[in-house]
């Protein structure tokens, strides 16, 4: 198996041990990713919409340095700290899937997340 490592100055670096995204047979693994703003290194949390909407824009950076758009999305794993919130980060997510249809998901909830915030969202591409 081969693989490739993808990051891009467009999203936020890593925080740990651990890349943006790797792409290995095909797929393109997206780790979790949370509502920092790449150009400042600051999160964005002056509502749960923006807070999604920040995280989507990251995974969207990394998805298009890889070559691929939000359409080749097959699968994506959403982390909430409150349920609560599903049905603000529904109508979020929801709006970046217009074409193809949207991937398989989960959605769960969580004590906390990194950074403590609301919402994570990870993604699984394939080419």
């Amino acid at each position: 198996m081969s693989k490739e490592i993808i990051n891009t100055s467009n999203a936020p670096a890593p925080i740990g041990p651990y890349n943006q995204s790797v792409k290995a047979n095909g797929f393109l693994f997206v780790s979790g990713q949370i509502a920092i703003i790449p150009e400042t290194n600051e999160l964005e949390m002056r509502g749960v919409k923006e807070e999604t909407r920040q995280v989507m824009e990251n995974i969207k950076a990394i998805l298009t340095e890889a070559g691929l758009g939000f359409e080749h999305v097959v699968k994506c794993s959403i982390f909430l700290n409150d349920m609560g919130l599903f049905t603000y980060v529904n109508e979020v997510y929801g709006s970046y899937f217009t074409e193809g249809g949207a991937p398989a998901r989960e959605t769960v909830a969580v004590q906390t997340l990194p950074k403590n915030v609301n919402v994570e969202i990870s993604v699984i591409a394939a080419y």
